[in-house]
C-alpha cells in the first residue's frame, strides 16, 4: 500500500469510497463525500491523501484550514476520512492521520483538530482541551494534536464551505 497525494484521476474513486464508507456509519448524514467537493471546489483542500492498493483508492483523508476565534493561525481540521469497509481494521486509517500529520507539521501547521472517538483518535496524539471548542459539540468528542507547546484558544470554525 501506498499513500500519495489525490490526483484529478482519483476524484471520482475518493467519492464513491466516501460515499461507501460512511453509508452505514452511526452518526453520518450521508453528505461526507459532497464536504471534499466542496473543499476542493474552493481552493481550501489544503492536503488530500489517499491510500492506494493494486491500484485502487482503498482510503482517504482531507485537512483543511479551520478558524480560532482568538485569531489565532495554523490551525487545520481532519475530516472526512475513510477507508474501504472491506479494509478497514487493517491500519489504513491510521496510515493516513499519522502521514497527514507529518505534512502538517512540514508545512508549518501549529495544530490540527477533529472531531471524532477519543479511544481511537487518542493514539495519534489527538486530546480533548477545553482552549478550544466547537460550538454544539461535546467537549470530549472534539480534540486537537497541538505542533507547538504555545497555541491559542477559543471556538473553532471550519471553512464555510465544510457545511455547504
Amino acid at each position: 500500500m501506498i499513500v500519495r497525494p489525490e490526483q484529478p484521476a482519483d476524484v471520482d474513486a475518493i467519492r464513491t469510497l466516501t460515499e461507501t464508507a460512511f453509508r452505514t456509519a452511526p452518526h453520518a448524514d450521508g453528505t461526507e463525500h459532497l464536504i471534499i467537493d466542496r473543499l476542493r471546489a474552493a481552493g481550501v483542500l489544503t492536503l488530500s491523501l489517499v491510500a492506494e492498493l493494486d491500484g485502487a483508492v482503498v482510503g482517504h483523508v482531507a485537512f483543511s484550514p479551520v478558524t480560532v476565534s482568538d485569531g489565532s493561525a495554523g490551525w487545520y481540521g481532519l475530516g472526512p476520512i475513510s477507508v474501504d469497509p472491506a479494509l478497514q481494521g487493517k491500519g489504513i486509517g491510521g496510515r493516513l492521520v499519522r502521514e497527514g500529520l507529518k505534512q502538517l507539521k512540514t508545512l508549518g501547521a501549529t495544530g490540527c483538530v477533529l472531531l471524532g472517538d477519543p479511544a481511537y483518535y487518542g493514539r495519534f496524539g489527538f486530546e480533548a482541551d477545553p482552549k478550544l471548542t466547537l460550538n454544539g459539540v461535546p467537549p470530549e468528542y472534539f480534540m486537537r494534536v497541538a505542533f507547538s507547546p504555545v497555541y491559542g484558544g477559543g471556538t473553532v470554525s471550519y471553512h464555510p464551505d465544510f457545511y455547504g
